[in-house]
């Protein structure tokens, strides 16, 4: 407990020098000049859009940027499927307001082919690259077809034991590993945990299949684990941060934080700067 206590000391006061120093916050995600890739060891961290499902727009723009996590991944809690061109330059504006990148639109359940069509129009209208999604096994074909055509990647969430299509990483990666290459993973770390893949070995399995990560803790790493805040459970973030250094992965770590959703707040404080903490601390 005392070390856990000196850890968050540390955390506290490296995220209070970020909050003072934006610019230099921003410039920890730099690109490599020569190979447009983020550079090694800096890790994006943003946030998922369910987090804020009982929050309106303005209100979790609000909460990102009392955090200083500039980094979304849009739900169509925020900017339904079938948004204006009006509501998307709406919604996309104050995020840009903001300062906040909307680099992802997700998650997106798809058990047709018109729900497959819907997504892949939505993205295209949104102006995103990424897909966070949920096509059901039999529309794999067919998803694969529509990420040819618009050039749109689609990262497969896995939602657990309870889920009956993807419960872990492995049971979308053994159906997709042989598809186009923009077809690929959003690592749900929290889910997998519950559903027995640890999340380190499961990054350094898929590698470059893994385009989004979906960043939580729990309780325990079985089927009745509870959401809990980043640093609190059962998940190494040593080990996790350490294996995306390794595969020099290039998305977002997007912090998805499913407790007190009525007053996420300090819970996505606390998580945010335990996460950030670990990052610093792995890449000193």
């Amino acid at each position: 407990m005392s070390s856990r206590r000196n850890f968050l000391l540390q955390t506290a006061l490296g995220v209070a020098a970020t909050t003072m120093a934006p610019f230099a916050a921003t410039s920890a995600f730099a690109k490599d000049k020569a190979t447009g890739n983020q550079v090694k060891g800096q890790l994006p961290v943003g946030m998922a859009g369910y987090t804020f499902a009982k929050f309106d727009l303005d209100q979790a723009i609000a909460i990102m940027n009392r955090v200083n996590i500039k980094y979304i991944s849009v739900k169509d809690i925020h900017l339904p499927l079938n948004s204006t061109p009006e509501k998307i330059q709406e919604v996309l504006g104050k995020f840009a307001a903001a300062g906040i990148k909307v680099y992802a639109v997700g998650v997106i359940y798809m058990k047709t082919k018109k729900a497959v069509d819907e997504a892949f129009e939505y993205a295209k209208r949104v102006g995103v690259p990424l897909i966070v999604g949920v096509p059901n096994p039999e529309l794999l074909d067919y998803t694969e077809e529509k990420i040819k055509s618009y050039n749109i990647r689609l990262a497969v969430h896995n939602h657990g034991p309870e889920d009956a299509l993807y419960p872990g990483p492995k049971n979308a990666y053994d159906l997709i590993k042989n598809r186009d290459e923009r077809l690929g993973l959003c690592l749900d770390i929290g889910h997998a945990t519950r559903a027995g893949e640890e999340p380190s070995k499961a990054i350094l399995a898929y590698k470059n299949r893994i385009f989004d990560l979906h960043i939580k803790d729990v309780s325990v790493a079985a089927k009745d684990g509870k959401a809990i805040e980043i640093g609190r459970g059962v998940i190494d973030f040593k080990k996790l941060v350490s294996a995306l250094d390794k595969i020099n992965y290039q998305g977002v770590c997007a912090i998805e934080f499913e407790k007190d959703m009525s007053d996420p707040l300090p819970g996505i404080a606390e998580s945010a700067g335990y996460f950030k903490g670990v990052i610093n601390t792995v890449n000193s």
